[in-house]
């Protein structure tokens, strides 16, 4: 049987603003995880990186975002198509343009057993007001009110573009009332109403979870699942191979070839929304200074680092921004030039030899571009070191500021989404972890989310964009073509572009 790649063609360009998974695999054998008779009834998947937390609230990981879609659920969820669509509401509608009524879905439990009413969705959406992590997911609610014992209105503070994709991540999760109000460790417990149920955590190794019997769209095929962590992208490789886990997550690049050759393992590629980049700390020495950014972004070649870091899987970038969310602009930004790189630093009256700073990298493919950006920063007289970093600590260190550069990634599903919480001032503590302060920013961001006409939201978007360029707030690299890997009888696999893969849909081949 000759492999089969599927691609999932990217269909970002056509939506509008408004539509808006860790080293060793032991113990684990190729008959585990079988029922008496044979049939196959748990799946093991490798991830690279530990979530940082269970919780739906106190982290912006997205190794803790593939955790949350098992155990929690939101009114709304992101489709395979990237629009908005109903969950635990069954249906919603717009009744002004500030205000939103949804309709509770009747007969959804928790993992509790109780069932969910209005009451639990207020609380949860009010709740997740306190926690600054997730902010841009929950600032624009201004009030959240209960109409009858279905239906549940939601008042933005003004025209909100974005609301509806906000709704649809698991920051704004709906959890028991109950639990709330007793301060339930949610970390250490973490109950939704999402298709599988957590069992254990064994840090540094392993995470547990089994199929909710109760789940509103009916229990899932497969009952046992456990989340392997496996950091060195080899060893994942070689686990498939050897049929120890089902599923990788994170695809090695430099082992595409073999595994595509391999007629038991499927390999799924799709254009993402992901986003690589190098990250400055504005507020760490010359790093601030705008004419040294631009110096580094225009002495780095984009096109080695996707050969290197992500064995040419990808593509070179010169915007602040994904190049399939509307409103990329490339106006203002870098091309590769050493002489313009050059031209810069004279101009910003800063030695070369007095930039020194270190580089954070969390796994090996951001390692291998941090090899590059450091030979090409070299050859204008700049001095860098890479660090090598677990992903808890190195999302720690840059979000509280306690870093001077790091490799970055970011994946959203909208534009406006992507600058608000990558560039506005308000998520410094948050993903803004550039540390930009920039009042025209904030006001071009402002203006977008008070714009429901899309047509004039891209306009804003476009100038914002450009003006991002200008900053050079980032060093664009590279947009990965996003991989993964798994075993040919795992049917039902779908992954949209930002990366969700409902597991709940999934199921093994007789």
């Amino acid at each position: 049987m000759s492999n089969r790649r599927k691609r999932l063609v990217s269909v970002l360009a056509l939506l509008t603003m408004t539509a808006g998974l860790f080293v060793g695999v032991a113990g684990c054998k190729k008959d585990e995880g079988k029922t008496k008779g044979g049939a196959k009834d748990t799946i093991v998947i490798a991830t690279m990186s530990e979530t940082p937390s269970l919780t739906n609230n106190e982290h912006n990981a997205v190794a803790g975002g593939y955790m949350n879609l098992l155990t929690y659920e939101g009114l709304l969820r992101r489709g395979m198509d990237m629009k908005p669509e109903p969950c635990l509401a069954e249906s919603y509608k717009a009744i002004s343009d500030t205000e939103w009524e949804f309709k509770i879905r009747k007969g959804v439990k928790f993992h509790t057993g109780e069932e969910m009413t209005v009451e639990d969705v207020k609380a949860s959406l009010d709740w997740a007001q306190n926690f600054p992590l997730i902010k841009t997911s929950t600032e624009n609610i201004k009030q959240v009110d209960i109409v009858d014992d279905e239906t549940i209105k939601i008042t933005t503070f003004e025209p909100c573009a974005i609301i509806l994709d906000n709704l649809t991540g698991t920051s704004n999760a709906i959890v028991p009332k109950k639990l709330i109000d007793e301060g339930n460790n949610f970390n250490e417990n973490p109950i939704g109403t999402g298709p599988y149920v957590f069992k254990e955590w064994k840090m540094g190794d392993s995470l547990t979870f089994e199929a909710f019997k109760d789940y509103w769209e009916g229990e899932p095929k497969i009952k046992n699942m456990i989340w392997k962590i496996i950091p060195e992208g080899s060893s994942r490789t070689i686990a498939l191979e050897a049929g120890e886990i089902d599923f990788i997550v994170e695809v090695e690049q430099m082992d595409i070839d073999r595994l595509e050759g391999n007629d038991e393992i499927e390999v799924y590629q799709y254009e993402a929304t992901d986003y690589n980049y190098l990250q400055l700390n504005h507020e760490y020495g010359a790093l601030g200074n705008q004419l040294v950014r631009h110096a580094i972004n225009a002495a780095i070649n984009k096109e080695n680092v996707v050969t290197v870091a992500a064995n040419n899987l990808g593509t070179p970038v010169k915007a602040q921004t994904p190049m399939n969310l509307v409103g990329c602009s490339e106006e203002n930004a870098d091309d590769y030039d050493v002489e313009k790189a050059q031209q810069y630093l004279a101009e910003s009256g800063v030695d070369p030899s007095t930039i020194n700073f270190s580089i954070i990298c969390s796994n090996d493919m951001k390692k291998r571009a941090g090899e590059v950006i450091q030979a090409d920063l070299k050859k204008i007289g700049i001095e860098c070191s890479l660090e090598s970093m677990d992903l808890a600590t190195y999302l720690s260190a840059t979000t509280e500021g306690n870093y001077s550069a790091c490799i970055g990634g970011y994946n959203t599903t909208d534009q406006l989404i992507y600058c608000k919480g990558l560039f506005h001032s308000e998520s410094i503590g948050g993903s803004n972890r550039a540390r930009l302060s920039d009042p025209k920013v904030d006001e071009l961001i402002q203006e977008a989310m008070v714009t429901l006409d899309a047509d004039e939201r891209q306009k804003i978007m476009e100038e914002l964009n450009a003006y991002l360029n200008e900053l050079c707030v980032h060093i664009p690299l590279w947009q990965p073509i996003a991989l993964r890997a798994y075993n040919a009888k795992l049917k039902g696999v779908e992954i949209n572009a930002v990366g969700n893969l409902y597991f709940k849909n999934c199921y093994w081949e007789e």
